[in-house]
């Protein structure tokens, strides 16, 4: 992909969301699922018009997340809600880390125990200062709201029985199980 000018902003649905351990439910008419490790940054503070120098004080910290997406339906509706907002297509956690410099962790993404995805977050497109002052210029930011910070490469198709894990330093590690729909 062309590197966009400003971040490129989408909403999943708080039924997407689920937990560590938890299974990810590919669809009955998904053609391709793609995992996507990605830091998240969890807001702590009610945040609208935040400048680029005030954003940590509106952060409460950081989490793991696998941003979901279904490819084909993606490409096909040419905006992304539907693609991305299937439940169980946002998994979070392990838990929320408040005392880690988000500038520079090494981002891991493994399938069945095989690395996939690897980078640090100093190479993210937007870093979080921006990311937190941009949205909040778009949308008022609640408590508990997560920014997804962007994928690096390597991202990859899912099937049923597949493990996925996305691994921070200094954060944990997030593990979910993948299933067939019914």
């Amino acid at each position: 992909m062309t590197l966009p000018s400003v971040p490129l902003i989408f909403l999943k649905p708080s039924t997407a969301v689920i937990g560590p351990d938890d299974e990810i439910v590919l669809p009955r008419d998904s053609s391709r699922v793609d995992y996507e490790g990605e830091l998240g940054i969890v807001m702590g503070r009610k945040a609208k018009d935040v400048p680029k120098d005030k954003a940590k004080e509106f952060i409460l910290g950081y989490t793991c997340v696998n941003d979901v997406s279904e490819r084909h339906i993606q490409k096909a509706d040419g905006q992304w809600t539907r693609a991305k907002g299937y439940d169980t297509f946002a998994p979070v956690g392990p838990w929320i880390e408040t005392d880690v410099d988000p500038n520079d962790l090494k981002l891991e993404t493994y399938l069945n125990g095989e690395l996939r995805q690897s980078a640090h977050t100093s190479e993210l497109i937007f870093g979080v200062a921006e990311l937190v002052s941009f949205t909040s210029g778009v949308m008022t930011l609640l408590p508990g709201y997560i920014i997804a910070t962007g994928t690096p490469s390597g991202i990859g198709r899912m099937s049923p029985g597949d493990v996925v894990e996305v691994r921070i330093e200094g954060i944990g590690t997030l593990r979910n199980f993948v299933v067939a729909h019914g």
